[in-house]
Order: structure tokens, then C-alpha cells, then sequence
């Protein structure tokens, strides 16, 4: 059974260390998970809240990021998830678990 995949975009397939996103570096490890859940015929979501705060649009930025990180997926969303510090989610699944202790 294939199932929806969303993904968080900084922190998550990439760094976050600095408040410009162009500096931003991918999670290598990560993003080979990724591209083998879209192999396997998986919807792959990236959603970002870059822009939900600054107003600024970084959709062509990001969708170049992703294009140059070699992220394969169906659908991008940029600006519309709100940013915040923590996120309550009755599907969450910690990024951590997720990627480095096999929990899909």
C-alpha cells in the first residue's frame, strides 16, 4: 500500500543554522531515504514554512534547492505552514526516529 509522505524541509532534509535560507546545506543521508520512499512509489510532500513570517517568496529558491539536492518528490509547499518552535501532530513522527532508528 503507498502512502503520503510530508516532509519538513529545514532541520528536517537540510540545515537551518543561519536565517538565509541560501546558506542552507542537505542532509545527504536523509534525502537518500526520501528518494527511495518516491522510488518505491510514495507521494513525497515538502512542505516549508519559509516565508510564513518575512513575507519574502522563496518558492524558486527552494524548488532550485531541492532540484540541486537531487530531492525527488510530487509537491512543494512553500510559506504556507506557519512557522512555530513545536508542532503537535496525532501522525508526527520525530525527524530523529524517522531517519536513524527505522520507525516509518
Amino acid at each position: 500500500m503507498f502512502k503520503t509522505y510530508c516532509f519538513d524541509l529545514d532541520g528536517t532534509l537540510c540545515s537551518n543554522e543561519s536565517l538565509d535560507y541560501n546558506e542552507a546545506k542537505p542532509f545527504v543521508d536523509r534525502i537518500a531515504m526520501v528518494n527511495k520512499l518516491y522510488d518505491d512509489g510514495h507521494t513525497i510532500l515538502i512542505e516549508t514554512a519559509r516565508g510564513s513570517v518575512s513575507g519574502f517568496n522563496w518558492r524558486d529558491i527552494t524548488e532550485a534547492q531541492l532540484n540541486n539536492w537531487g530531492v525527488k518528490h510530487h509537491t512543494l509547499r512553500v510559506g504556507v505552514k506557519l512557522a512555530a518552535d513545536i508542532y503537535i501532530d496525532d501522525k508526527a513522527i520525530k525527524d530523529i526516529d524517522f531517519f536513524y532508528n527505522n520507525i516509518k
